[in-house]
């Protein structure tokens, strides 16, 4: 057996992206449902390392029920995820104002952080940006000011630039910070993928080294610069963002690339 495929077989520990990866939208792709199955009954373990904070984890457990599949708060390490811890760590008790969906708002308040939508008000510490399928041009506008007038903190949940839906992509957290940037000249510090927060605390919280361990995701600039980061093994699934063409092209490439989760299932299997 190769090596590559000896490693592979030795992999629990499956660190997923979600869009673009194991779902498009609200459908699974084929072979995902087969894989987690596989990996619970083998006697490791799935988590969910998103950049999407369009919704909260009690949200993406939900989710996943409606498609089959059952999850608890130990199987996801998402975005928001990091970025509550950053904020306790680095803004306590500090006023936070929050451009994003309500669902990630009321994620926030859960965890007694303090949060405002109102660019106006006097004490806010920081501004937080995140993918937000609920934008309007008045929660730009307010943004831009609060940057533009005032002497803030920037971060933002991801740098993602799409969101893989059903029909082909969406705006993400990137493209919106983009926008922003043009406007005030002014780039957030990302808290998600590619930094490796959200890999680091799911190798944390399980059981298993980093040489049973494997990322998984379909964009080579946030789930494999990731992994790579965090000095774990990743795959490349080609139903989301990045391209083969693109991969064999990138300065870090992924060390197994396959045309689905089902084709990681086959061979992992």
């Amino acid at each position: 057996m190769a090596i590559k495929e000896y490693r592979l077989k030795k992999k629990r520990l499956f660190l997923l992206d979600i869009d673009g990866t194991v779902c498009k939208g609200k459908q699974l792709i084929g072979g995902a449902k087969e894989l987690l199955q596989e990996i619970r009954q083998s006697g490791g373990k799935f988590v969910f390392v998103t950049n999407n904070a369009t919704k909260s984890i009690h949200d993406y457990k939900e989710t996943f029920k409606e498609l089959g599949i059952e999850t608890d708060d130990t199987n996801f390490v998402t975005a928001s995820y990091v970025t509550i811890r950053y904020l306790k760590k680095n803004y306590k008790n500090q006023v936070i104002y929050v451009l994003g969906t309500e669902s990630l708002i009321q994620e926030l308040k859960q965890h007694q952080i303090k949060v405002t939508t109102d660019c106006r008000r006097k004490d806010i510490a920081c501004v937080l940006v995140s993918y937000d399928n609920q934008l309007t041009y008045q929660k730009i506008q307010d943004t831009c000011e609060l940057l533009a007038t005032r002497k803030v903190d920037y971060i933002a949940t991801n740098p993602d630039y799409t969101c893989p839906i059903e029909f082909g992509y969406v705006p993400d957290c990137g493209s919106i910070c983009e926008m922003i940037e043009h406007a005030v000249k002014k780039k957030p510090y990302y808290i998600g993928k590619p930094e490796t927060a959200i890999v680091d605390t799911a190798i944390r919280l399980n059981e298993f080294s980093k040489e049973e361990t494997l990322v998984v995701g379909d964009r080579l600039y946030t789930d494999i610069l990731c992994g790579k980061r965090a000095g774990v093994d990743t795959a490349l699934v080609l139903t989301g963002e990045s391209t083969l063409e693109e991969s064999k092209k990138c300065e870090y490439r992924p060390d197994y690339i396959f045309d689905s989760v089902a084709g990681l299932y086959k061979e992992w299997r």
